[in-house]
């Protein structure tokens, strides 16, 4: 076996042999080695070899010279360190040995993906660990930089996923050191300062806590000419004019921590949080409140039995009506997962009472979307919907109706890819735009609108499904900037299936600048990221499109995820990292797939679940196993009429099955077929 290493500088190690750097006695011999590692399957034309290496000399010279290159390699050693030639050649392809080679790139990519899996600090800790100092970092290459910035990026995501855990954890001193790693990295990521300032300030550190913001404002003024934010800002008041006392000050801020990882899509990291600030605070009303933030954190996680007591506790001890709206919302929560469904909708419109009375926009949002939620599950969300135009009509134009139209788009997502519920749901979303046309109702218009033209471009009406998600990206705009992500990122998505790649482009980027300051963040960034994926792959270009699966994920960490909303992510990542021949995160998107297809049903869901699995059969060499699944995906999307995933899915099937062939020939699986 044959180790390669490019974190923190090359090496080479071949079983107990560590390659002395005077072997590498011309320096384009070490130069193809690290192209090679960082290549797609760790393999590439000679032309793109030459392109990278000598890009001044003529072809024929640069074609001379990287003969000469691979001679000098396979003879570097004597024959008896190692069983293989170190580099391989397939037709106009040179590769390295697949099967005898490790490659820390490839092993810090893949534990990035197992370590957002499984949430565990150990994880964290062994990606973090293998990065070192960065890829190349003594290398001046042209063609390092991209790798390096892309790698980089990752870093960081990971960096400041790994301080929010142990943070969460209560691990402060670990959580400040990877803050300060943050900041040597780049000193203006302004969360890494903040969060720095929050665990010192934790430790009873306020003097450093002080000093920690007075580095940010003065970095901050000379690079960019800017004050450091709010939320610098407000820790540093509070810290500075020290307004309440010590424990409830450090309750305020295990707080604020578990709700961070409540954004971010960590449940169980905000349940320690809360728990910490439980075990700090003295009042009643903070310790009632915090009591519903962890009931709220057990019930992410469907934890009803561990949920049950804190929320009883928090009702036992609250006075507030606004607190109570709130303890109603998470009440009719519980009761809904315990199929009460009547009494779930009966605490939802309490709730809804007490909020708009005593309560915040926010509270009266979240009642709206406890309402909408407890329809869909008794099964009458279209009615329920219909009935809240008519109550509330013009009301729903206003601020308060951002976050419960969250809801409402992603139950519609669901419809779509429901057996039972997409037949209908063209014919749905014109009566609701009929209806919403009557009433002056400019949300549920572009709600309607939106909804309709989903469900022609799953039906492969392209011209028509753009004209629809235009007009409701323009009407989401008369509302403001907080809404209409959908209808651009599905409007990059109809562009991809016809082709026209020029338009996904600025189609992605209004809903990226959309999705950054709206309440739908966690619905439909995965979604963004997912078609840029999509595009990429549909060109040819694998490896661009893994990091837009990275960045997705990165995404996830920070904002959540949503899976009926990010329905597209998985089989299009199965989909990229099988191009890219790396089998582990085929497969582990296979396996979330999987998970999805279980708890939601359906055929679409299987049929993404079955596409995800024939990707990651494909790079486990397994070309029948693969063309089966891709089959069985095509005969899912059929069901529910998704034309163009069901002909996209026949041509892979087709494509898996003519690899099965070969297999038959001569037992070697040449690639995995493009759609």
């Amino acid at each position: 076996m044959v180790r390669l290493e490019l974190f923190g500088g090359f090496r080479v190690t071949i079983g107990a042999l560590v390659v002395p750097d005077e072997a590498w006695h011309r320096r384009k011999m070490s130069a193809l080695i690290k192209l090679l590692c960082l290549a797609p399957k760790h393999r590439l034309r000679r032309d793109q070899i030459t392109a990278a290496l000598w890009p001044d000399l003529t072809p024929a010279a640069a074609a001379a010279n990287l003969r000469k290159t691979v001679h000098y390699i396979r003879h570097m050693l004597p024959e008896q360190h190692y069983e293989t030639n170190p580099i391989v050649a397939e037709g106009d392809l040179l590769g390295l040995p697949v099967e005898h080679i490790w490659v820390d790139v490839v092993a810090f990519r893949t534990q990035v993906v197992q370590a957002r899996e499984r949430r565990d600090l150990e994880a964290y800790a062994e990606v973090v660990e293998l990065y070192r100092d960065g890829l190349l970092p003594e290398d001046d290459d042209e063609w390092t930089a991209s790798y390096r910035f892309d790698l980089r990026r990752d870093y960081v995501a990971i960096l400041e996923e790994y301080a929010g855990i142990l943070e969460a954890a209560g691990l402060l001193e670990e959580t400040a050191r990877v803050a300060h790693t943050l900041i040597e990295l780049d000193p203006l990521i302004e969360s890494a300062h903040v969060c720095l300032m929050r665990v010192l300030a934790l430790a009873g550190r306020r003097a450093e806590a002080l000093r920690q913001y007075e580095v940010l404002r003065r970095v901050l003024q000379v690079e960019l000419g800017i004050e450091p934010g709010p939320e610098a800002q407000r820790m540093h008041e509070e810290v500075r004019v020290r307004q309440v006392t010590e424990p409830a000050l450090t309750s305020a801020l295990w707080e604020r921590v578990g709700t961070l990882r409540m954004v971010s899509g960590d449940p169980r990291g905000a349940v320690k949080a809360y728990t910490s600030a439980l075990e700090r605070t003295t009042g009643q009303a903070d310790a009632a409140r915090l009591h519903r933030l962890l009931a709220s954190a057990h019930l992410d996680r469907h934890q009803v039995a561990l949920a049950e007591p804190h929320l009883a506790r928090a009702e036992a001890m609250t006075t507030d009506p606004a607190e109570a709206a709130r303890l109603a919302c998470l009440r009719g929560e519980v009761d809904c997962l315990n199929s009460d469904l009547d009494r779930a909708l009966h605490n939802a419109l309490r709730a809804r009472a007490l909020a708009a009375v005593h309560g915040t926009a926010e509270d009266r949002a979240r009642a709206e979307e406890a309402i909408a939620m407890v329809s869909h599950v008794r099964g009458d969300w279209r009615r329920g919907l219909d009935a809240e135009l008519r109550r509330a009509g013009g009301q729903l134009d206003t601020d308060t109706f951002v976050g419960p139209f969250d809801i409402h788009q992603c139950i519609g997502q669901f419809h779509l890819y429901s057996d039972e519920l997409s037949r209908d749901v063209e014919q749905y979303a014109r009566t609701t735009l009929a209806h919403a046309s009557d009433a002056g109702v400019v949300r549920v218009q572009a709600f309607a609108w939106c909804l309709l033209g989903e469900s022609l471009l799953l039906h492969e009406q392209f011209d028509e499904a753009a004209g629809c998600l235009g007009q409701s990206a323009e009407l989401h705009a008369s509302l403001g900037s907080t809404s209409g992500a959908l209808p651009w990122q599905r409007l990059a998505e109809v562009a991809v299936c016809q082709q026209r790649y020029d338009e996904v482009g600025p189609a992605l980027r209004r809903a990226s600048a959309i999705a950054t300051v709206s309440p739908m963040a966690r619905h439909v960034w995965q979604r963004i990221h997912a078609t840029a994926a999509f595009a990429r792959l549909e060109r040819g270009e694998p490896e661009q499109a893994a990091r837009s699966i990275r960045a997705a994920a990165a995404a996830a960490a920070r904002y959540g995820g949503c899976p009926t909303c990010g329905a597209l992510l998985h089989p299009i990542a199965a989909e990229t990292y099988a191009a890219l021949g790396d089998c582990e995160p085929a497969r582990a998107h296979a396996v979330a797939a999987a998970r999805i297809a279980e708890r939601f049903g359906g055929s679409a869901w299987q049929a993404m679940a079955s596409s995800s699995a024939a990707s990651a059969a494909l790079v486990e060499g397994d070309p029948r196993a693969a063309g089966a699944a891709f089959t069985a995906a095509a005969a899912g999307y059929e069901r529910v009429g998704h034309a163009y995933w069901a002909r996209r899915s026949r041509r892979q099937a087709a494509g898996a099955a003519g690899l099965a062939g070969l297999a038959d020939q001569d037992g070697n699986v040449h690639g995995t077929p493009r759609p």
